[in-house]
């Protein structure tokens, strides 16, 4: 399942959760730029 979308060079990418569960917190806000192997959402 989705769990954000990353837009980079003007395309969205899907990220999607590699098991299931539930969202615990999400680190990275909307529009704030992120850098690579940031974690962007811990899942529980």
């Amino acid at each position: 399942e989705a769990v954000c979308i990353v837009e980079a060079m003007k395309m969205q990418n899907i990220i999607r959760a590699e098991a299931d569960g539930v969202v615990k917190t999400v680190t990275a806000a909307p529009g704030a730029s992120v850098a690579a192997d940031e974690i962007l959402v811990e899942l529980g």
